[in-house]
């Protein structure tokens, strides 16, 4: 198993591509802790991911609370000796424009998006370093490459981009890696009431892709799988994109 004796932290695991991410990890041999504001839903997952053979905790997970990180990574460390892996998944998303963004909207969107992953990243570093070595996967999104409709989940997604990267730099020569992931369009509860809300909203975002699809969460759980495994060894400062040929127009 590709993830065999490793210890993961996913945020916004309760459901979505965390939760898919999670399934995954633990199928490929990892122990697995979900940090979500969802308490329902994290513990539904939690509950299906061990009653199928895996191992896993959820916990309460508010990714803008420095206290909330620390106490996550002190469970992994606690429970299963150890962290290996990050993944800063948890996101939200908002559609608009420059003007029609408040300032109240664009530091919820910031705080979240960008700060959060600056947390989970400086949480977790000291328990990696711990042991010997670690990889760190931010869910970043093609809208952090190109611009797009959207103002503050640009700008959110740019930081967690070239955040990555800084991240990659000082940490390499501990042993702890840092990339991002930057998916298309993903069918997801987060992006469903912006984008995918008709049969009209749904086409015209595939037909965007130039393989005519919508992703599905499992499209992205397989490259972060990958950069989270020690397959990924010789990856640090890199971003992974996973769109469907969307960027390549």
């Amino acid at each position: 198993m590709r993830l065999e004796g490793k210890v993961a932290l996913i945020s916004g695991g309760a459901r979505g591509m965390g939760a898919t991410e999670a399934r995954m990890f633990a199928q490929e041999g990892a122990k697995v802790i979900i940090g979500d504001v969802l308490d329902e839903e994290g513990r539904q997952t939690e509950a299906a991911i061990n009653e199928s053979g895996g191992e896993c905790v959820f916990v309460r997970l508010d990714v803008t609370d420095e206290s909330a990180w620390e106490s996550a990574v002190e469970t992994a460390v606690s429970r299963f000796g150890k962290l290996d892996i990050l993944v800063n998944n948890a996101g939200i998303g908002i559609v608009n424009n420059v003007e029609d963004t408040s300032g109240d909207e664009w530091d919820r969107v910031m705080d979240i998006n960008a700060k959060g992953v600056f947390l989970g990243t400086k949480a977790a570093i000291p328990a990696m370093r711990d042991a010997g070595g670690g990889s760190i996967v931010n869910i970043s999104s093609i809208a952090g490459i190109v611009g797009g409709r959207t103002s503050s989940y640009a700008a959110s997604k740019g930081a967690v981009r070239l955040l990555t990267k800084s991240t990659a730099i000082q940490y390499a020569r501990e042993g702890i890696r840092c990339n991002s992931v930057h998916p298309g369009v993903i069918d997801t509860p987060m992006t469903q009431p912006m984008m995918l809300n008709s049969a009209a909203g749904r086409e015209e975002n595939a037909a965007r892709h130039p393989m005519n699809r919508i992703g599905q969460p499992e499209d992205i759980a397989f490259g972060v799988l990958f950069l989270a495994s020690d397959e990924a060894s010789f990856m640090t400062g890199s971003e992974l994109v996973i769109d469907g040929g969307l960027t390549a127009q």
